[in-house]
């Protein structure tokens, strides 16, 4: 029994220390070389302190603030709650969000009735905290922005034009406008305008 029990538990030690020490070890060392704030979580610091992730959502509600996708965790962009509301296209209660949320959309950024109202404003995402929302629903609520902060719509329409980001590697994914980074550009035009 020693005899088959010993090659098993070197083996298995083995492989402990190769998979379960050495190449994290080695990824975690690379990652750290060649994407430093990326392996980090893509942190936003302000003042040296901590305020977030470029890759995770925030709940902005403020009418000077572009706002995010709506958020199935927990109460609003909860990480610690990260999860879609798994209601499927033909729920009732689906249906009724997001009608109700497209009424919404439309009266906070003076929208006319007739006004299409892009999916990403109106439906959660899969994990709750997308950062992201589509150009096209930043344009739509750029005229709420630039008259909250008493900014040129055009100006507020530039800012949301630098900030769009491409599809990945030209061909993957949508367009997109990642709210954060998008609300802080903001702060800062809006802190430059008015010194």
């Amino acid at each position: 029994m020693t005899r088959q029990l010993r090659p098993a538990l070197i083996i298995t030690l083995a492989f402990f220390i190769i998979t379960g020490l050495a190449y994290p070890m080695m990824i975690t060392g690379i990652a750290q070389l060649l994407f430093p704030k990326q392996a980090n979580g893509s942190l936003i610091r302000q003042n040296g302190v901590v305020r977030g992730s470029y890759l995770i959502g925030q709940l902005f509600q403020s009418a000077k603030y572009f706002h995010p996708r709506p958020s199935a965790a927990g109460n609003g962009y909860d990480p610690m709650q990260s999860g879609g509301s798994n209601l499927g296209p033909t729920n009732k209660l689906f249906i009724a969000n997001v009608a109700r949320r497209v009424v919404t959309y439309r009266k906070e950024n003076g929208l006319s009735p007739a006004t299409l109202v892009p999916p990403d404003a109106v439906t959660a995402s899969a994990s709750g905290l997308d950062p992201d929302i589509s150009p096209e629903n930043a344009r739509l609520q750029a005229g709420r922005v630039a008259q909250a902060r008493t900014l040129p719509v055009q100006k507020v329409l530039n800012l949301v034009k630098r900030y769009t980001e491409g599809r990945q590697f030209g061909i993957l994914g949508e367009p997109r406008v990642n709210v954060v980074r998008l609300n802080m550009a903001l702060d800062k035009l809006t802190a430059n305008t008015h010194k």
